[in-house]
């Protein structure tokens, strides 16, 4: 077993969109929110040991074996992409809803 670290980078965005979820979440449950919160903290800390375990991303625009994504908290997907050891989650979306805007986005 490797003991290999990868950096892992949360983009502006996907921050964002992490804090748009969970303040959606803690005006319907505060709990819900936090199970969120601690679900993606742990998700990127995970990803700084086993970033591959994500299974990519696939679609008629999106480049083959690019972009990977992780479940967290059920129903959301963490979006990213490795470059050498460098983990950049770009996305937080939503599971439930329709993310083909993701594949027009510059």
């Amino acid at each position: 077993m490797s003991n290999k670290e990868y950096q892992v980078i949360v983009s502006q965005r996907a921050a964002e969109m992490m804090v748009s979820h969970a303040g959606f979440l803690a005006g319907i449950s505060p709990e819900a929110a936090e199970r969120l919160i601690d679900a993606f903290q742990k998700a990127v800390g995970s990803l700084s040991q086993m970033p591959h375990r994500g299974k990519y991303l696939t679609g008629e625009f999106i480049p083959p074996n690019k972009y990977r994504q992780l479940v967290i908290g059920k129903r959301y997907l963490l979006i990213y992409q490795m470059v050498n050891d460098t983990v950049y989650i770009d996305y937080v979306v939503d599971g439930r809803q329709d993310y083909g805007w993701l594949l027009f986005e510059p």
